[in-house]
Formats: C-alpha cells, sequence, structure tokens
C-alpha cells in the first residue's frame, strides 16, 4: 500500500506498508459484510472498508462517512500517521475508491478528503492498494462508535 497525505497548510507524509485484505461479516446487522482491508507500518496506517450487502465489484464506490449504518454499499476510509509523539487520525468524509480487481485478490485506488481529529487540519488523502491477496479467514466488521 502506498499513501499520500497532504495537510493543508502544513506537509505531505507518505504512507508504504503490507497490506492484510479479510472478508468481514456483520451477522444481524442491515450491511452484511464486504471486505477489510488494513496497511500498517509502525503507528502509520490506512484502513478501508467496503461495505456491502452482498459482492464486492469493481468500479467506483462513494466514501461514506464514519457513522453512516444506513447506505447499503460504499467504503469507509481512515488513515492514522505518527508525528513526534503525537498520534493524528482522520476519517475521510468525502471522495471515492476505485475498485479495480475484485475476486481472489483485490486493487483498489481510495481518494478523498477528511480532517485530522487532533488538529482539525484539513487533509487530501491517495491511497493505493495493489492486488491484495484476500485473506480466507473472515473477521467482524460490525460497526462501532
Amino acid at each position: 500500500m502506498h499513501a499520500v497525505l497532504t495537510r493543508q497548510g502544513k506537509d505531505t507524509l507518505r504512507i508504504d506498508a503490507p497490506v492484510r485484505a479479510f472478508r468481514c461479516t456483520a451477522p444481524g446487522a442491515q450491511i452484511r459484510g464486504g471486505l477489510l482491508l488494513q496497511g500498517a507500518n509502525g503507528g502509520d496506517g490506512v484502513v478501508v472498508w467496503l461495505r456491502t450487502r452482498d459482492s464486492v465489484t469493481t468500479g467506483p464506490w462513494p466514501v461514506l462517512q464514519r457513522g453512516d449504518t444506513l447506505s447499503p454499499r460504499g467504503a469507509t476510509v481512515g488513515v492514522r500517521f505518527v508525528t513526534g509523539d503525537a498520534a493524528h487520525g482522520a476519517p475521510l468524509d468525502s471522495g471515492t475508491v476505485w475498485v479495480t480487481r475484485a475476486d481472489s485478490a483485490v486493487a483498489l485506488v481510495a481518494r478523498g478528503t477528511g480532517t485530522e481529529t487532533l488538529t482539525s487540519t484539513h487533509m487530501a488523502v491517495e491511497a493505493t492498494f495493489d492486488a491484495v491477496p484476500v485473506g480466507r479467514d473472515t473477521v467482524s466488521c460490525r460497526f462501532q462508535m
């Protein structure tokens, strides 16, 4: 996974990290599952949840707000990075995730914007996930606030 985070008025950060992808399930929830991709290197990383009621398909997926529990299909994207002694994070609140491969491996590009939770700085994010094999195990994708 390769990500570029551009913090307005501050700087540009780059994250390169290995990625894991899992099918996820949320029995009994309106959103029954999808794919969860996690790319992390130390305290820096990107997570993408492709939420769907059925199968993961290629094409554009809208970026959903973190608390959106009603939209049947979309992507929730979050970034985390450490500068100095402080951890920063941002859920994306707008943008698109382009899925270009969705069978036994997934490839996608997530582009969007969000606001850092620590400093309220607006940032743009572009994260590329190249042909990530989807693990056989499933994980929970039940949403918690």
